[in-house]
């Protein structure tokens, strides 16, 4: 059921015009928006990297269906489907406003009856930043959350980046993730190093899908 309800919801982002779901039970939320060390002594064999650099690693990357996507399915004890939908949705909203965010980031689409919400993002992902060098792409996806009682269900896919499109000496780049960061073509044949390109992106991508899925847990344990 989730799938199916996921299928449609994506459809609705892409290829209906949204007046053609005036009279169903989808709708356009309102569009009005508001402001919102001490030095470690490392053992002789430090396998801290290792591990670190293991999480980025083969499987990192879920492929489900040709399609990365990534799940974050959470237990929430104690509260309604309501109650899990208006936290969820006002931390979504939260997140479209961060620092790196373009104005398109939005929530895009609402099931208030079935507690689903659909919100589309674009933002900067940083590389790395330095007094002499910036490096960045543009990083688009859209997160569809499932509420019910007592669980969350949700997904972040349909990754895209656009890369150094601004600079006059490079054609950049304009891919998605199933192109561009599955173990395919962002691991080395052995699934043992990072490629050196596609390696940053697929490395940037895990952490900040890690950061938005932990500050959705977070918000739900307040």
């Amino acid at each position: 059921m989730r799938n199916l309800r996921q299928i449609f919801v994506l459809a609705a982002l892409t290829t209906v015009p949204f007046m053609a779901m005036a009279q169903s039970e989808w709708e356009v939320p309102g569009q009005g928006r508001t402001d919102e060390v001490k030095r470690e002594r490392r053992p002789l064999f430090d396998t801290r990297k290792k591990v670190t650099e293991a999480k980025y690693l083969e499987g990192a990357v879920p492929v489900i269906d040709g399609k990365v996507v990534f799940t974050l399915d959470e237990d929430v004890a104690n509260k309604s489907a309501q109650e899990i939908y208006d936290i969820v949705y006002a931390t979504l909203e939260r997140l479209t406003k961060g620092e790196n965010q373009f104005d398109e980031s939005h929530i895009a689409l609402v099931n208030k009856k079935e507690h689903v919400i659909a919100a589309k993002f674009r933002e900067w992902l940083v590389f790395k930043s330095t007094a002499l060098a910036l490096d960045r792409t543009v990083f688009g996806y859209t997160i569809i959350a499932n509420c019910t009682d007592g669980h969350l269900n949700l997904t972040l896919s349909r990754i895209n980046y656009a890369y150094e499109l601004d600079r006059g000496d490079s054609e950049g780049l304009i891919t998605s993730a199933e192109e561009w960061i599955t173990d395919e073509n962002a691991l080395n044949k052995a699934k043992t190093k990072l490629r050196r390109h596609s390696g940053k992106f697929r490395r940037k991508t895990i952490d900040r899908k890690d950061e938005i899925f932990q500050t959705i847990i977070d918000s739900l344990k307040k």
